[in-house]
């Protein structure tokens, strides 16, 4: 009798739990009338830079049996299209600030080999630019090429566009015939030059001197291709003495005659081990798009028909692993970041703050492709995709979805002294106006709780069936290797909502990354 009774109360017991855990601590408020802007196809841009074993050994081997025999490692092709790559910059990178185009044309055996001034390595040449804009043909994405704006000049970075993009008959255009291609590439995005405002690269300028080379060599590229579009280097100088936003208010005031973009960098890392923390990163990421977004409408008002500007987040990434001490300390690690769960969450933290502002953030690149700080690890013998592969190609498949303006409301927590309070859903939503679904993007950072949401949409009515894309691992610090890449992987499958008042109610587990795909009648 006493076991029975102690049975009921306990199943009575489990019973309030379930539905208390089932009760809304959050809810989503969904309107697809408040639109912020297209999710453009170029958010999912990736990175290949001249170091370490990104591109030798990486993207190109030569004489390998995984190569083609254009010397392109073709597993390292295939992973990189089901990864959704929509963009590819190259050649840097503090490496750019170095590098001279002219040394990476022409027959191979012929080309010079230079020390990397930048990362501390040698450089063979064998993988120029023809090699590059050969890749991006063969993957279908869009090449962006970052001129050298440390040690360059003005006239080489004009000669570049001609060697690239000049039809008619002309030195730097025949040059490219020579070398084998006649059509010209039509590279239509260049980089005026990475992190110049930054101590650690090389022809550091302040941003004077940067702006006026910068105007300089954006007059002389367009003279020979009127039809490009032009990156200014912003700031990616954070430390206790940079005023970064200096910085860029006065590129933007200098050159926004001239430029379509200015660009943003940040990498993040979890050194004091606190998950919660780590996680809450995206403060700062909301703040540094909020600021120049504000600068960048500073900068055109009182224009009568400003030149639209936009943010190009072209280097973006968890890396604090695989650092030294100086930028050849830190070449030497090779920057061979292995990732673990808590890493591949974070990558829905990035999507999440470039989505919800995709008015203004219109190009975004993971830095980088292929071992170095990248979704893909290889060795000779093959590779395997690193946890943080798998969030980066789902949210790419939302390209062209329009991002929604939705209402959050959750559990809050303080990050650390000092910050505000913070939601732990972190979300983002988009619009596929052609399939008229929904998806709702949720990063749960809360390390012990699952939040049970309710999601509201104002007009359209929901569908019972929805899809369910889901991370979810119980090892925060879990990480792939060579065949053994398999564990910490997405799940889908089909939730039954019961929707009332065109609503439900979904329960988001602990430390988690899940897309809702909720379709509308």
């Amino acid at each position: 009798m006493f076991r029975a009774r102690h049975l009921a109360l306990t199943a009575l017991a489990l019973t309030l739990s379930l539905a208390h855990a089932q009760s809304p601590q959050a809810r989503i408020k969904i309107d697809t009338d408040r639109k912020v802007g297209e999710v453009h196809p170029n958010m999912f841009g990736n990175f290949a830079e001249h170091l370490g074993r990104c591109i030798y050994g990486g993207i190109y081997e030569e004489g390998s049996p995984l190569s083609d025999a254009s010397g392109f490692r073709k597993d390292v092709m295939e992973a990189t299209k089901n990864l959704g790559v929509s963009l590819l910059r190259w050649p840097g990178g503090n490496f750019a600030s170095g590098y001279n185009w002219k040394d990476g044309i022409g027959p191979k055996d012929q080309r010079p080999v230079r020390p990397d001034h930048a990362w501390g390595d040698l450089d063979s040449n064998r993988f120029g630019t023809d090699e590059f804009l050969q890749y991006c043909e063969r993957l279908g994405v869009t090449p962006y090429i970052c001129i050298n704006a440390g040690y360059g000049t003005v006239n080489e970075a004009r000669e570049w566009v001609e060697y690239v993009n000049e039809a008619r008959s002309t030195y730097w255009a025949d040059q490219r015939r020579k070398n084998g291609r006649d059509k010209p590439y039509g590279v239509k995005i260049w980089g005026l030059g990475n992190e110049i405002d930054g101590p650690w690269q090389l022809g550091h300028k302040n941003a004077e001197d940067y702006s006026k080379f910068a105007l300089e060599a954006a007059k002389a590229m367009r003279r020979v291709d009127s039809s490009i579009q032009l990156i200014a280097s912003g700031s990616s100088n954070f430390g206790p003495n940079a005023d970064w936003i200096a910085w860029n208010r006065e590129i933007l005031q200098n050159l926004r005659s001239e430029i379509d973009y200015i660009s943003l960098h940040t990498y993040i890392g979890n050194r004091e081990n606190n998950f919660e923390r780590f996680l809450a990163t995206s403060q700062d990421l909301d703040e540094r798009i909020e600021v120049v977004a504000g600068l960048i409408q500073a900068a055109q008002s009182g224009q009568r028909n400003p030149r639209p500007i936009y943010i190009a987040y072209d280097e973006w990434n968890v890396w604090y692993r695989a650092r030294g001490n100086t930028e050849f300390a830190t070449g030497s690690t090779r920057l061979e970041e292995i990732y673990n769960y808590e890493d591949a969450l974070a990558m829905g933290m990035f999507f999440n703050s470039f989505i919800r502002r995709a008015d203004v953030v219109k190009m975004a690149n993971l830095a980088q492709l292929v071992n170095v700080i990248a979704p893909i690890f290889t060795n000779k013998q093959g590779l395997f995709l690193q946890p943080i592969y798998f969030p980066i190609a789902e949210y790419g498949k939302q390209r062209n979805n329009m991002s929604l303006n939705a209402l959050v409301t959750s559990p809050t927590y303080t990050p650390a002294p000092g910050r505000k309070p913070l939601g732990y859903l972190d979300v983002s939503v988009t619009h596929n106006t052609k399939e008229n679904a929904l998806y709702v993007n949720v990063l749960n950072r809360s390390e012990k709780l699952d939040i049970a949401t309710r999601l509201d949409n104002v007009e359209g009515a929901i569908q019972s069936a929805v899809g369910v894309w889901t991370m979810n691992y119980d090892d925060l610090k879990a990480t792939h290797t060579f065949g053994a890449d398999k564990k910490i992987v997405p799940a889908n499958s089909t939730y039954t909502a019961k929707v009332e008042k065109n609503g439900f109610t979904y329960t988001f587990p602990k430390h988690s990354l899940t897309i809702l795909k909720v379709k509308l009648q």
